[in-house]
């Protein structure tokens, strides 16, 4: 089971059945898993705090950005069996075999065991809640409360998807009154979204807004 939980989806074995396997499933029992503790943990730590603000804080932390570094810093990353072929780069299995990992843990030790790990061994050592909770990188919405105080109108604009299958990209252009402004690439929608309004803000120059 722990072996499979490096084993990503471009190297999926498959079975006699027809059936191919990878970190898959574990990732998504894994993903569900992490975000209930998180979330949990949040709910503990800041307890005047409202549903918004513990959702923020939860979405910095299982981000797929986070848990990539997390993952490179506890050496999963040097654990991945993936493909090679085309020297294809595939930017989210890093984070994807850490949530695996996780799932692995969970069935095989229980709830409890995978909670004490995941506090005690990654968001205590590897996350700094105040320095996260004063760190505003939602650059969308950023811009969209800028937009909104100044009555303008933004809009995300999907211009196209560059590459097939795990190295597929997306191109979004920020429109702001339907003027064009920052271009965002990312290998999701919403990466793509994010780096567009960061360009955006730092085109409007952030210390104005």
């Amino acid at each position: 089971m722990y072996k499979l939980a490096f084993r990503h989806k471009s190297l999926s074995k498959e079975l006699n059945n027809g059936a191919r396997v990878s970190n898959e499933r574990l990732e998504y029992l894994g993903d569900a898993i992490v975000s209930a503790i998180v979330a949990d943990y949040l709910f503990k730590m800041f307890p005047i705090k409202d549903e918004g603000f513990l959702t923020e804080m939860r979405s910095r932390i299982v981000s797929r950005a986070s848990l990539n570094k997390v993952s490179q810093k506890l050496g999963l990353d040097q654990l991945i069996q993936t493909s090679t072929e085309g020297n294809n780069v595939y930017k989210s299995m890093n984070g994807d075999a850490f949530e695996a990992v996780m799932g692995a843990i969970y069935l095989d030790k229980g709830y409890q065991f995978t909670r004490r790990v995941i506090i005690e061994k990654v968001i205590q050592q590897h996350f700094d809640l105040d320095e996260l909770e004063n760190n505003d990188t939602n650059y969308k919405s950023r811009l969209i409360e800028w937009a909104q105080r100044e009555k303008r109108n933004v809009e995300f604009l999907l211009l196209s998807e560059v590459g097939h299958g795990y190295t597929k990209q997306y191109v979004v252009e920020v429109l702001i009154d339907k003027s064009p402004h920052g271009k965002g690439r990312d290998y999701s929608i919403k990466g793509a979204e994010q780096n567009a309004a960061m360009k955006t803000l730092i085109e409007l120059d952030t210390t104005k807004i």
